[in-house]
């Protein structure tokens, strides 16, 4: 037997991307999908998951999403042909309209009509190349536009995508240093997205002139605003357990019996509206806004129809029931 002392120490990035797939029992025979910007998390979340589909026995395809709003979108799109003809790798590629003057913002638009196309995929698995480092990001642009407890808990390692479909984060535990590393290791090409620098956009500020700022004062911040990250989840799952508590048999979805939430206090009446939000997909608004309309679902007069509107959603009040509408 080979020595161990001798053996090479497992690759950063295949280590936890494989704890991840057993952890979330990702077996043999079943279908997984690359979301595949050919950005350069993407290349190395496509490359290391086909280098780990002898010990899992899935099958790998990818799926890239041309939105047309980069003046670069054609180059991107011939980049990721080029990279999974090289690799092997089936792509499919879909073009998708976002709407310029979105309400809710042409970069927030942007990744719902990403989302959606992910979502029409029969693959059983969706894998996205989310970081640490975009872990430490979401928490404190969350955290900064005002959103409670469930914004505070980031992105979900794993959640349900509809359809049968779940998405997966490999790489939510790995730091961009290790991803740079292993794309140099591997001799990885990629697309570098000329808006990651515009630091008008509130993420980019965060990542180029926050974070770092942050980690030169405070010892390994970004990996603690993860850690942050994921305690904040696990009190948002109990508060989850609650708002199902607080349904009283009634189904976690609209309309909901106004009833409901005059029985509750307004803290357990907003967690139930959190709640039944995030499992319609709507963006969570900012506590501020959440007090706002739970304030007016209950107290207008009856003979009133209090409405809000959150992105393509819109939520009101009618005869004695809370609707939610989408656009």
């Amino acid at each position: 037997m080979a020595s161990s002392r001798n053996s090479e120490p497992p690759e950063p990035l295949s280590a936890a991307a494989g704890d991840c797939l057993r952890r979330n029992a990702v077996f043999t025979g079943q279908r997984l999908l690359v979301a595949f910007s050919g950005g350069r998390d993407s290349v190395a979340l496509l490359h290391l998951l086909g280098g780990l589909r002898g010990n899992f026995g899935y099958s790998l395809e990818a799926l890239h999403v041309h939105h047309g709003i980069s003046p670069r979108a054609d180059a991107w799109r011939e980049f990721c042909q080029r990279f999974c003809a090289d690799k092997g790798l089936p792509l499919t590629i879909e073009t998708v309209e976002v709407e310029r003057n979105a309400p809710e913002g042409l970069e927030a638009a942007a990744r719902v009509r990403r989302y959606e196309a992910l979502a029409r995929s029969d693959a059983d698995w969706v894998a996205l190349a989310h970081h640490r480092g975009d872990q430490a990001e979401t928490l404190l642009f969350n955290l900064l536009r005002g959103s409670g407890l469930a914004g505070a808990a980031a992105m979900p390692e794993v959640r349900h995508l509809g359809g049968g479909r779940q998405l997966i984060r490999p790489l939510l535990n790995i730091g961009r240093a290790e991803i740079d590393s292993y794309l140099q290791r591997h001799h990885l090409d990629w697309m570098e997205d000329e808006s990651n620098a515009d630091t008008g956009y509130a993420r980019n500020f965060l990542r180029h002139r926050i974070v770092p700022l942050l980690q030169s004062r405070f010892l390994a911040a970004e990996k603690k605003l993860a850690n942050a990250a994921a305690h904040f989840a696990e009190a948002r799952d109990l508060l989850d357990e609650l708002a199902v508590i607080d349904l009283a048999g009634e189904p976690p979805c609209f309309p909901l019996p106004l009833s409901r939430l005059g029985a509750l206090s307004e803290a357990r009446g907003r967690n139930l509206l959190r709640f039944l939000l995030a499992k319609h997909g709507v963006q969570i608004p900012s506590e501020q806004r959440l007090v706002e309309l739970l304030r007016q679902l209950k107290e207008a007069k009856p003979d009133r129809w209090p409405a809000a509107t959150f992105g393509r959603f819109r939520i009101s009040r009618q005869r004695g029931k809370v609707n939610l509408d989408q656009d």
